[in-house]
């Protein structure tokens, strides 16, 4: 069905709620079935006619302010061309069968511009949602209540119908930031099959599932200057969406850059340290970085608040590459050297990098996620890289869907 095949008059009159369509001098232009038949007016008694001289305030009341509320939200909208929503109002409606007869409404209304092309509004889409009877199921049910909790009861009522609708937008924008950021970051990551290809290598990212802290996680493969050397680094940036992988984007370039110049990662990673100092949204940010040197078998690392890269060696033994943790990357004004250390290893050993969402589990001390880590690692150590990848990915990660996103990285030594 096209745009065109659509009778938009036809869905209005079918609208569930009461609307009606204001002109700028707040003349009825039109109004749906609900409308007519709530408000207890013909069409004709409607059409064509000022606002307040089909609904003016109740002259028996001097206290009655429910259609000079509403006014001032009509030319609120007209001033401004802002949506407004009101809070519940009390209005007194005369019997159009019994003139001089009024009766107690309550209406919350919602008034909303539709905007020409030329900016200006043309037309007020007053929507109202009419609780009378809930505030008068209410009043006999509640006893000794007062009127004012009653009328706060419907006001809860229907400012929870707005607030609904609220959360409806907002996860509509956010989910299309998500897809935004997820698709930046994996064009900032380098691309699997490359990694794969030079390093016999497998990486994973896996988002967080319904949460908002995604795209902060990062990982990296480079190769050094000077004999057959690597460098793998994974991070973390604080943060969620556009904002922090636009960081994750800066600081992984940067410290790719930094390795192919530093004796070692430790001043791979003083180097970055500086630099996320001056890039707004780095603060807290985390990264590990080891450089493998295949001529002598041995791992030279360096972690800025990281957790500990896991070396499972060709017997199934594990170890925790924690040797050399020091602060996050932002976490000193005056940064002093970061310290590193070395490890060595036999061929078909595996190095694994990871962030925190891999291990961390709420309620739970970190070293049980560890200790499961390595208890899967050391079982599935002879499969290959992509497939233990998967294989632990599978074991680890919530069935659900985790809660903070997960970078790995596996290279078979």
């Amino acid at each position: 069905m096209t745009d065109s095949s659509i009778e938009y008059a036809a869905v209005f009159q079918a609208l569930p709620g009461m609307v009606a369509l204001l002109t700028p001098e707040l003349m009825y232009a039109d109004a749906n079935e609900e409308f007519i038949r709530v408000s207890g007016r013909s069409r004709e008694q409607l059409i064509g006619r000022y606002l307040f001289d089909v609904f003016p305030d109740n002259p028996n009341d001097p206290a009655a302010t429910g259609m000079r509320n509403l006014e001032a939200s009509l030319h609120r909208v007209l001033a401004t061309g802002e949506r407004d929503a009101m809070a519940l109002q009390r209005y007194d409606v005369e019997d159009p069968e019994r003139p001089g007869e009024w009766h107690e409404r309550y209406w919350s209304p919602v008034n909303a511009p539709l905007v020409g092309p030329d900016g200006k509004v043309v037309l007020i889409l007053h929507r109202v949602e009419e609780v009378t009877e809930l505030i008068r199921a209410r009043g006999r049910s509640g006893g000794n209540r007062g009127s004012r909790a009653r009328v706060l009861e419907a006001e809860l009522y229907t400012r929870a119908r707005e607030l609904q609708e609220l959360n409806d937008r907002l996860r509509q924008a956010h989910s299309r930031e998500r897809e935004v950021a997820l698709a930046l970051q994996e064009a900032m990551l380098p691309d699997r099959r490359q990694v794969s290809h030079h390093h016999r290598a497998a990486v994973r990212y896996r988002p967080a599932v319904g949460a908002l802290n995604v795209c902060g996680d990062w990982y990296d493969l480079v190769d050094l200057v000077g004999g057959h050397r690597v460098g793998v680094s994974v991070g973390d940036v604080v943060g969620h969406g556009l904002e922090a992988a636009g960081v994750m984007g800066q600081l992984r370039s940067a410290l790719s850059a930094a390795s192919r110049v530093a004796e070692g990662p430790a001043q791979a990673l003083d180097v970055l340290g500086r630099y996320a100092h001056v890039v707004e949204g780095a603060e807290s940010a985390t990264a590990v970085t080891t450089f493998i040197d295949f001529d002598r078998q041995a791992i030279t690392y360096s972690s800025a608040g990281h957790p500990p890269p896991v070396l499972v060696h060709a017997d199934g033994r594990t170890e925790l590459l924690d040797g050399a943790t020091d602060t996050p990357l932002d976490a000193r004004p005056d940064p002093i050297p970061r310290p590193q250390a070395d490890t060595s290893y036999a061929p078909g050993a595996t190095l694994v990098l990871y962030t925190d969402g891999l291990i961390e589990r709420r309620g739970e001390d970190i070293d049980t996620g560890l200790g499961r880590l390595a208890d899967a690692l050391a079982r599935n150590r002879d499969q290959d890289p992509e497939a233990l990848a998967d294989t632990v990915l599978l074991e680890l990660l919530p069935h659900g869907g985790a809660t903070d996103d997960t970078a790995l990285v596996i290279v078979r030594l």
